[in-house]
């Protein structure tokens, strides 16, 4: 008895990481072949290991064909790494668009950002975060009510009250 739990010690530090070196290949060419950049490639392997982790660690079973299984988390990831980068590319879109509106002077638009700035720092650290989340990291209700644990109709009231705030602010500067 003590031999064989002699064994499994020593055989544990091998067993600690759930993707052997081949899986490990397979699941960078997914990646990259997905479109993922070489510099992002071990974050992905982290995120399937991770992912294969926590599986394992709520009591699921694990993947009968954990390559396969990998293969198709790390092609899952790349969608989301494209996702991430569309919605990156749309924000610094609306973004520059921003900049380039009909405001006829910058100091217009500097008075403008630095009274939202303003108003941003006198909310609720709630009411903040729902609305930089919202308007700033372009999620939606949904994924703000992921991201913060919280239901969707608490996101909706602190984007409402937050807002209101942030309006009646900048009236109250007269900016708006």
């Amino acid at each position: 008895m003590l031999r064989g739990r002699g064994r499994r010690g020593q055989g544990d530090a091998a067993c600690d990481d759930p993707l052997d070196a081949a899986q490990e290949r397979r699941v960078r060419a997914v990646l990259a072949l997905g479109g993922v950049p070489q510099a992002d490639l071990p974050d992905g392997v982290q995120q399937v290991r991770l992912r294969l982790l926590e599986r394992t660690a709520s009591g699921r079973e694990a993947p009968r064909d954990v390559s396969a299984w990998a293969a198709v988390v790390a092609s899952n990831l790349a969608m989301d790494w494209h996702r991430a980068r569309r919605r990156q590319d749309r924000i610094g879109e609306r973004l520059a668009a921003l900049r380039q509106s009909d405001h006829p002077s910058g100091e217009e638009t500097s008075l403008l950002s630095l009274a939202v700035a303003r108003g941003l720092d006198e909310l609720p650290d709630a009411q903040r975060q729902v609305l930089v989340l919202r308007f700033y990291a372009d999620l939606s209700v949904r994924g703000i009510a992921e991201e913060l644990g919280i239901p969707e109709g608490t996101v909706k009231s602190r984007l409402h009250t937050a807002v209101r705030a942030l309006r009646a602010r900048l009236h109250e500067d007269e900016v708006v």
